[in-house]
């Protein structure tokens, strides 16, 4: 077994690609990690803004609440109906492309990418901001742990779907059941106590109110709690994931998903209202997350304590694998339409979109880096991209019922307008809530995607333009031979081979050798007794050798030059250039040699015509090793 199938895993067929379908119980953990960890740092994000209210700020969250869990019901009844109209995935994307036009789904597009690597940074983030709060010594190093939580999470994506899933599921359900209970046991001690309990440990004293409430204040505070909602859409753009009956397998995903975080939400909101539980600054010595003082004051710093903590630390950092199952196919996607390189629907070894992986944790990484793993300021970033997926999906929605008119399908349409009218009206607030403090990144990187979808479209359709042909082959030009040329530094086996080689395709072979070198002379005498005696022998013309002058050591320029005025000299002939090349036998070993063959071939495609031709000679270490 070698190092790679050690760490990413075996390679899979494609015939067994069902077997790694995943039913409701995997489902879960895959797509919903993103929506349910939101309820960890959704209540926080929105509680962070009232810290200037002090104990007064607390009694907000309800209604607050009460309004985001609303809009999170409208959103799912509209993806739900979005999940049964375009079973094949996509999502925002997709539904927009057939309803709205190019334009619309790319801008859903681009919006949708920043959202998932805002997701990803934000779960990360949130997860390690989760530890500190209970070991605060961590601080210094939490851009560190960031990029490690990273590192894990793009591996066990790297190994397959069903991989992650079994990797992701007990952690999330550890992390739903300590919540449950722990709100469960906060609201069994709320009414024994008579609606005014007694935290098991003191906890921080509210700040002191230093501002008023104000209508634009609690639109921030709505703004920032609006990131519960992120995540939502990620089983309607992964429903091929799922086995058979994919649509019904789906929407019973995205209900169970839909409901743990409407019950998570409520709960969190009411019980930091009883107890009294104020925000502290994230990013500063004392910090402590709301769910680490929650939690304290209705068990106190024990066993279940500790229990909970760790599994919010671990889902807040896999829950930005959710981004990683949809990324990727959100850029198949996207790539099947040519907006994105075509490596974007490749699938890896295990089955899965390997490069839109990995593109993922590198700009996650970068920007967890620049934005120093801290939540809070990722906060403002986020959730502009995530609602304006939104708003496009449902409209498509309302256009796709207004086309195809079914049974109920006004009843539908009405479900969709209205979500995308709640959802609109939220990116606005979002917007203009958070501009100022960030989101015009967003904004910033969403046209400039669309800009890059554009470049590359062009690419491919100009090359799909040049390329189109409609001539026959030009059978009676086939009778010419093309003329081989091979670069050589000294007489050794890889020249041999490379010139026996040459001279099977093309009676007309030159050799070419830059001098001065260490070899020049021993070479001339080489060739006589090793190559022109041989091919006298059997009445051929032996290949003729060129001896080119590079004053400057110069090795790759020469070459080049010389096949370039070959070229110009035969303009009805090919010229095929036979690069003889040594083929190491351990990868570290390509370090030790060499690899002018790679870059004469790089500088003949990078200079050369249609009629000059690359071909590699390779001799082979391993083999030659064990006939000796």
């Amino acid at each position: 077994m070698n190092i790679l199938d050690l760490v990413v895993g075996k390679p899979i067929k494609t015939s067994d690609e069902r077997a790694e379908q995943i039913g409701p119980i995997q489902g879960i953990p895959i797509f919903g990690l993103d929506a349910l960890s939101s309820a960890a740092y959704g209540p926080e994000a929105a509680l962070s803004l009232l810290i200037p209210l002090g104990l007064l700020g607390v009694h907000y969250i309800v209604p607050i609440s009460a309004a985001i869990i609303t809009l999170l019901v409208i959103v799912y009844f509209s993806y739900r109906q979005t999940i049964a109209a375009y079973p094949s995935g996509g999502g925002s994307y997709t539904v927009a492309r057939f309803n709205l036009g190019a334009p619309a789904s790319l801008l859903a597009a681009a919006a949708l990418l920043a959202d998932y690597i805002l997701t990803a940074a934000v779960g990360i983030s949130a997860g390690v901001g989760a530890l500190i709060s209970a070991v605060p010594s961590l601080l210094p190093h939490t851009v560190s742990l960031c990029v490690g939580i990273l590192i894990i999470i793009t591996v066990l994506n790297l190994r397959g779907v069903r991989e992650a899933g079994a990797a992701f599921a007990v952690p999330t359900y550890l992390f739903v059941g300590t919540l449950l209970i722990t709100i469960v046991a906060g609201i069994l001690r709320v009414f024994l106590s008579g609606g005014h309990p007694t935290p098991a440990v003191p906890l921080p004293l509210p700040p002191p109110i230093t501002a008023t409430v104000s209508s634009w204040l609690l639109l921030k505070v709505f703004a920032s709690g609006c990131t519960a909602l992120t995540g939502v859409e990620a089983v309607s753009n992964g429903v091929k994931a799922f086995k058979e009956p994919t649509v019904k397998n789906a929407q019973r995903t995205l209900t169970v998903i839909i409901f743990l975080l409407a019950v998570l939400l409520a709960g969190i909101s009411y019980l930091v209202r009883t107890y009294g539980i104020a925000a502290t600054d994230p990013g500063q010595p004392g910090y402590q997350s709301v769910l680490s003082m929650l939690t304290a004051a209705v068990f106190g710093k024990g066993f279940f304590y500790y229990l909970t903590i760790g599994s919010i630390l671990v889902v807040l950092s896999l829950s930005a694998n959710t981004a990683f199952a949809d990324f990727p196919r959100l850029c198949r996607a996207i790539a099947q339409n040519n907006y994105l390189p075509h490596i974007f629907g490749y699938r890896g070894r295990r089955l899965v979109y390997t490069y839109g992986i990995v593109v993922l944790a590198v700009l996650c990484g970068g920007v967890l880096i620049l934005f120093g793993g801290v939540t809070d300021r990722l906060i403002p970033l986020y959730a502009v991209g995530a609602f304006l997926a939104f708003t496009l999906s449902q409209a498509g929605m309302v256009m796709h019922w207004r086309k195809n008119r079914g049974p109920n399908w006004l009843k539908s349409a009405l479900v969709n307008g209205l979500g995308a009218l709640v959802t609109g009206t939220t990116t606005g607030v979002v917007l203009v809530a958070k501009f100022l403090e960030g989101a015009w990144i967003t904004l910033l990187f969403i046209p400039l995607t669309i800009l890059f979808f554009a470049i590359v479209r062009r690419h491919y359709h100009h090359v799909k333009v040049l390329t189109s042909c409609r001539v026959p082959v030009d059978a009676a030009g086939l009778s010419q031979h093309p003329i081989a040329v091979i670069a050589i530094d000294r007489w050794s086996n890889i020249t041999r081979q490379g010139i026996e080689f040459a001279a099977r395709l093309s009676p007309e072979v030159i050799a070419l050798h830059v001098e001065p070198s260490e070899h020049s002379e021993l070479l001339q005498d080489d060739w006589e007794q090793y190559v022109e005696k041989p091919f006298r022998a059997e009445g051929k013309e032996p290949p003729q050798l060129h001896l080119l002058p590079s004053p400057y050591r110069f090795v790759i320029i020469p070459i080049v030059q010389f096949v370039l005025d070959l070229s110009k000299k035969n303009p009805g002939r090919s010229i095929v250039v036979v690069i003889p090349e040594l083929v190491e036998d351990r990868w570290f070993e390509y370090f030790l040699h060499n690899q002018r063959g790679r870059l004469l071939e790089w500088a003949l495609l990078a200079r050369g015509n249609e009629r000059i031709f690359t071909v590699s000679a390779p001799w082979y270490i391993r083999q030659q090793a064990d006939s000796v």
